[in-house]
């Protein structure tokens, strides 16, 4: 997931498949406003849940927490991201049962990202922790996302490393996970592969990056650690500041990716739809997943 961001996930079941949204909880007045819209617009794809992020070092919390309680209060179902970094075991506790008593039963657990010059991280270090604290505490009351990272977290010493640190994840008690984007479909199938040979069966749904303007995507993915293809990255910069061009091509791009994840035995798709409706609306509708 782009480490940077702060999120809302819409999920929904169709043959057996799981399609999900994500959004960024606002900041402003006009923010909030703008993502009712959005997220009205969203709804009639008729989602299961909408589940919201947070920024990095657990940031925007609050802002998690409000948008979530929003969304439920709507009738919607809200799952939201939860992060460990720099806090405490009782201020998770707190958030968490304050989560059970407003009737929310799923948490997306991460580590989140370690703000720069942050010392003390706090009584987590890493998301299998969070993951065995919230089945302690919590039984299965809630089910637990956890984060995936196929082209390898960009913090991870060594690949066989990532994978170890994501079996841990799924063992400590997780239910599914969601992946950083990524734009090769080797990449998802040759991770999910080898986690299922160390014994991890949970569904692993692919995360999706919409294209509409490359300078954000490269940026994104410098920070994140996804690789942009180079044929994608000279098709892209040849586009210049050509933005219905950008947009095209990624539709194209977008929707072959999601076809052959889907083809392949993906159980699903998580869109990251940067608080707007129109791209991953296009991408559902030619997909035809509703």
């Amino acid at each position: 997931m782009p480490v940077s961001f702060y999120m809302v996930n819409i999920m929904t079941t169709q043959s057996k498949h799981n399609f999900s949204l994500e959004f960024f909880p606002p900041k402003t007045a006009e923010g909030t406003e703008k993502l009712r819209a959005t997220r009205q617009q969203l709804a009639t794809l008729k989602p299961e849940f909408f589940s919201v992020t947070f920024g990095a070092g657990g940031t925007t919390q609050d802002g998690t927490l409000s948008t979530v309680l929003e969304i439920q209060r709507e009738g919607l179902q809200a799952a939201p991201h939860l992060s460990c970094i720099g806090s405490t075991r009782e201020k998770i506790g707190e958030l968490l049962q304050t989560y059970r008593d407003n009737g929310i039963k799923r948490i997306v657990a991460l580590r989140g990202d370690i703000p720069s010059g942050m010392v003390e991280v706090g009584e987590f270090r890493y998301a299998n922790e969070l993951v065995e604290f919230i089945r302690t505490q919590h039984g299965d009351w809630f089910h637990i996302e956890v984060a995936a990272y196929p082209e390898y977290h960009p913090q991870a010493a060594t690949a066989q490393a990532d994978i170890a640190n994501f079996v841990h994840k799924a063992k400590a008690g997780a239910d599914s996970a969601i992946t950083q984007y990524f734009f090769n479909p080797d990449a998802y199938f040759a991770f999910v592969d080898e986690v299922r040979a160390q014994g991890v069966d949970i569904p692993i749904v692919p995360g999706i990056m919409p294209i509409n303007n490359y300078t954000q995507l490269a940026r994104f993915s410098d920070a994140c650690g996804a690789e942009i293809p180079r044929w994608l990255r000279l098709k892209l910069q040849g586009l210049g500041e050509d933005t219905a061009s950008i947009k095209a091509l990624g539709l194209d791009v977008i929707t072959s990716l999601c076809e052959k994840l889907l083809a392949g035995g993906a159980p699903g798709l998580h869109f990251y739809t940067l608080n707007a409706a129109p791209t991953v609306t296009s991408i559902w509708q030619r997909l035809k997943l509703s």
